[in-house]
């Protein structure tokens, strides 16, 4: 079974760079890409952005509540 992300830490940018998964583990961001490559992450997805690098997103379903940007912060 797939891990969630459930909470994430910002660094004073105000950047992503670790989440907590559902099973309490902590990852990086890296991590979290290549656990989002290989499918070990639900309702995430990579998207290749304007600066040509991948970049996690939750995937969108109308509920602002599950954004990564607004989960709860550890």
């Amino acid at each position: 079974m797939a891990d969630r992300i459930i909470a994430v830490r910002k660094n004073n940018n105000g950047s992503i760079v670790e989440m907590k998964l559902s099973s309490g583990q902590v990852v990086d961001y890296k991590q979290a890409q290549q656990m989002a490559r290989e499918g070990q992450l639900e309702h995430v997805d990579l998207t290749r952005g304007k600066d040509g690098e991948d970049h996690l997103r939750s995937q969108p379903d109308g509920d602002p509540t599950n954004n990564l940007d607004n989960m709860p912060h550890f």
